[in-house]
């Protein structure tokens, strides 16, 4: 009896983990798709990459809309997750520009699915605030422990940081995604305390 039941309380949790498992791999495959094809991107180019069938990705993500989401929703939780990570490896500056690069990657992914977001779409509408909610936070702790260091300027907000860096990131004429990362580079380097002689 005992076997059974824990075969039984074994065979959800299973399926637990490979759903999971599924989703992470399709929400890897479609930013890659969408990236390179487009979000109208055959499904099927999305599922053969996600190494899943076609049946798997609609019943996690029924409309093309919940997919683009979901991916933007994974991307936002990678960046605010790796706030913390790049805090306990580097110092308190260096942290924050490499979260401030990071940021940056992760516009650039948002930026090939705009076209969708801009389609007056309700599953997206509350993007805007789960985008604050989760990654002001995040920098903000970065920004506060590089300020402490006397090194940052003191006079710019998480939220400032946030919107110059993704006003920097929107596509330039003739200019690729290198281009970007250079400026953001600049902007980077102007958050510095300048010290000595003025």
């Amino acid at each position: 009896m005992e076997a059974g039941t824990e075969a039984g309380e074994r065979a959800p949790r299973r399926r637990r983990v490979d759903a999971l498992r599924n989703t992470d791999a399709l929400l890897d495959a479609a930013k890659t798709v969408f990236a390179t094809s487009g979000v109208n991107a055959p499904a099927k180019e999305i599922t053969d990459l996600a190494g899943v069938g076609v049946g798997t990705l609609y019943r996690h993500f029924p409309q093309r809309s919940d997919l683009v989401k979901a991916v933007l929703e994974h991307e936002i939780d990678a960046c605010a997750d790796a706030g913390p990570v790049l805090r306990a490896k580097h110092e308190p500056v260096v942290a924050l520009e490499k979260w401030l690069l990071r940021y940056t990657e992760m516009l650039a992914t948002k930026e090939g699915l705009a076209s969708a977001l801009h389609k007056g779409d309700p599953t997206f509408d509350a993007l805007a605030g789960y985008f604050l909610q989760r990654l002001e936070p995040a920098l903000g702790s970065l920004l506060e422990a590089a300020t402490e260091t006397g090194s940052i300027r003191n006079d710019v907000s998480a939220r400032d940081l946030l919107y110059a860096v993704a006003l920097l990131c929107l596509p330039a004429p003739g200019e690729g995604h290198e281009y970007n990362v250079r400026m953001i580079a600049v902007f980077v380097d102007g958050l510095r305390r300048v010290t000595g002689p003025g």
